[in-house]
């Protein structure tokens, strides 16, 4: 159930071209179903504008693909962290299911998108960093967000950074991924004027303690009103970017 859904199906019941006893049972799932494991929520959309969301690490592949059977009339659906396997599973009963290997998402999209205005530019220190970009870059686009990668421009090489600017800069929102000492939020935070969301990633050495170096690095950043998301947590931070953006 959408916002638009919604509105239709008043209009339609007001209009006589729906009963309310028809409307009624429209509704009758509102907000939520109890599947047992799941308690599905429809009502997310209405409420945020956000499709239904589905972590999918800890779930049995039965499980995710009944919930994204159960979404098919509801609206648009993403689970994150999906290995293959599950992803197979889920696309033999949902065959229009899109799966990314690189961020381990599966999307399915059986409503429009309405397109938010400006874009997100997600910045990655290293190709490293690439499946919590490319995690980002998917929920923004299951959000109506238009996201593009710019990959590989960290701190170790900072002349390929300020070659990207221009395109950086024409962003509406920025985040940037980094891990090993997660300097490169800094860096951006203080060359532009665009709201920057920092995603530490668990890339690096022993000392790095699986992305908390970088993100007690960015925490602290010197570079002022740069906002930081949890380890690897890519589709954290594209949610905040689409709020920002629709703001």
């Amino acid at each position: 159930m959408t916002t638009d859904t919604l509105q239709d199906m008043l209009a339609a019941v007001k209009n006589g071209e729906l009963s309310v006893a028809e409307g009624m049972n429209a509704l009758r799932d509102l907000p939520f179903r109890d599947l047992g494991h799941t308690k599905f929520d429809f009502h997310r959309a209405l409420r945020n504008g956000f499709p239904e969301v589905v972590y999918g690490e800890g779930k049995t592949p039965e499980q995710v693909a009944e919930l994204f059977c159960l979404s098919g009339a509801q609206g648009n659906i993403l689970a994150t962290r999906v290995s293959p396997e599950m992803a197979s599973h889920v696309q033999s009963s949902c065959p229009d299911a899109e799966y990314s290997h690189l961020g381990r998402t599966l999307t399915l999209a059986r409503h429009p998108r309405v397109w938010k205005q400006g874009e997100v530019a997600i910045v990655t220190a290293g190709t490293s960093d690439l499946p919590v970009a490319e995690e980002a870059r998917v929920t923004c686009d299951i959000l109506g967000c238009k996201a593009r990668i710019i990959s590989d421009v960290g701190v170790a090489g900072i002349h390929r950074l300020l070659t990207c600017l221009p395109e950086i800069r024409s962003a509406r929102v920025v985040i940037v991924v980094a891990g090993m000492e997660g300097a490169l939020a800094s860096v951006v935070g203080g060359l532009i004027p665009q709201p920057v969301i920092a995603v530490p990633t668990s890339v690096g050495y022993g000392a790095s303690f699986a992305g908390l170096s970088a993100l007690l690095g960015m925490l602290t950043s010197c570079a002022s009103g740069v906002t930081v998301v949890n380890i690897d947590n890519g589709f954290g931070a594209a949610c905040a970017a689409c709020r920002i953006a629709s703001a």
